[in-house]
């Protein structure tokens, strides 16, 4: 399975709390719900359908699983909910109990061996395991070099810090440019993958 990595972003690099006021309050970071005045649906929707209809499964982080977990169950009926409530979900977490994944679905992957668990998933055959948020995960998946494509939709927007989804480890790591579309909200949406050095 390809690894693709899907991130809503500012141009500042944080990614913390797109979609909602409430959704990540940590550090006292307050611009939740930043994203939604940029949205358009042909080109960031676009990309979000995209990765969406080539993913297999979804792969979280606990934080973002549970926002994920309280808000698409209860629309059911809508054509993306129905698909984001059936597809196999994977959420990494050493707090959440097996009978806590009432997300349908939902496998627990230990976070004491997170990272070779996702690698033996990366081996399988099959569609993209797609990773959304997360920001925890997604930092050490960059930084393990475990991932096949990085989508980034860059907003024209600074937040002033915030999560970020980029190692602070001072490594290098040449990434290589797949495909641009710009929206007319001003949001460049970037497809990189690992580049070979």
């Amino acid at each position: 399975m390809r690894i693709v990595i899907s991130e809503f972003i500012s141009l500042d690099g944080i990614v913390q709390a797109p979609g909602g006021p409430d959704e990540d309050t940590d550090g006292g970071f307050a611009h939740g719900g930043w994203s939604h005045p940029f949205f358009d649906p042909e080109v960031v929707g676009g990309a979000f359908d995209d990765a969406m209809s080539n993913a297999e499964a979804l792969l979280f982080g606990r934080r973002t699983w549970q926002a994920m977990a309280a808000a698409w169950p209860q629309r059911a009926g809508d054509p993306f909910a129905d698909r984001m409530n059936a597809i196999p979900k994977h959420v990494v977490s050493r707090a959440l109990g097996d009978d806590e994944l009432t997300w349908a679905n939902t496998t627990r992957i230990p976070g004491d061996n997170a990272l070779s668990h996702i690698r033996q998933l990366h081996g399988t055959a099959g569609g993209d395991l797609l990773v959304m948020g997360s920001p925890t995960l997604v930092r050490a998946l960059l930084g393990e070099g475990l991932f096949d494509e990085l989508r980034l939709m860059i907003m024209p927007v600074l937040l002033g810090g915030g999560k970020t989804i980029f190692p602070d480890d001072r490594a290098h790591r040449a990434l290589a440019l797949a495909s641009t579309a710009t929206s007319p909200t001003g949001v460049h949406v970037c497809t990189y993958r690992p580049a070979a050095e």
